[in-house]
């Protein structure tokens, strides 16, 4: 399916209800322009190929060391591969590069820009994710106008040097309870510990580390993820 979002006649929206259907699969990879197997544009391109074929539905571009034209090329660059394969390209902290690229929407923290600011940007079709650091947090996050929660840090991660103390799984099972909109975890999660949070109720498991440059290909990779959730709903059958 070739997913596209509208750009036209964008107006403010101030409702928690959700706009648009996010396009989940359990893996939601976050792809670090410039780490390690994605050094240059077009590795992150034949990335998103790969992520596709498996069948990922979402993926995250950040790019915290481009400036923001080289941000918007490989934005750009992303999305005419992923509308291809049908996934929807989510770029991080950047509203204006979303809505120059085309991309499917923005993935934004705490610190960023307000939600009703990217919404009044970006309009009613496209998909907005909010980091959250807690309960409280989470719960607030549903009542504004987004269409996935982030929760973690879950586990310890060395992804960020300033990441915040580990939640575990307690707090994210209350916040399952608590938050009805799409629910992704992350922080420093294996494919073994992916396996406890579908347990737990979560929509979508955010991975940037535990996607590396290995002997075995990002598609299979990806490929093994997601039989996570495909075995997980035949054992509950």
């Amino acid at each position: 399916m070739i997913l596209t979002f509208a750009r036209a006649g964008i107006t403010p929206v101030f409702s928690n209800v959700l706009r648009s259907t996010v396009p989940f699969s359990l893996l939601y990879p976050i792809l670090d322009a410039g780490s390690s197997g994605f050094e240059t544009k077009t590795s992150f391109c034949e990335a998103m190929v790969a992520l596709g074929k498996a069948g990922c539905r979402l993926v995250q571009l950040r790019a915290k060391e481009l400036s923001a034209g080289e941000f918007l090329a490989w934005a750009k660059a992303g999305v005419a591969t992923a509308q291809r394969y049908g996934v929807a390209l989510i770029v991080n902290d950047r509203a204006d590069v979303a809505l120059l690229s085309g991309a499917a929407g923005v993935h934004i923290g705490q610190d960023d820009i307000s939600v009703s600011a990217v919404r009044r940007v970006l309009g009613n079709e496209a998909v907005i994710g909010l980091s959250t650091h807690s309960l409280e947090q989470a719960k607030d996050a549903e009542a504004k106008a987004v269409d996935y929660v982030a929760i973690g840090p879950v586990f310890a991660t060395k992804t960020k040097s300033d990441a915040l103390a580990p939640l575990g799984l307690s707090v994210v099972r209350e916040v399952r309870r608590a938050v009805q909109k799409p629910l992704v975890a992350i922080g420093g999660i294996t494919i073994e510990r992916a396996r406890e949070l579908v347990g737990v109720g979560v929509d979508g498991v955010a991975v940037i580390s535990g996607l590396k440059k290995s002997d075995t290909s990002l598609e299979e990779q990806a490929r093994r993820w997601l039989s996570i959730e495909a075995n997980q709903g035949q054992s509950r059958n």
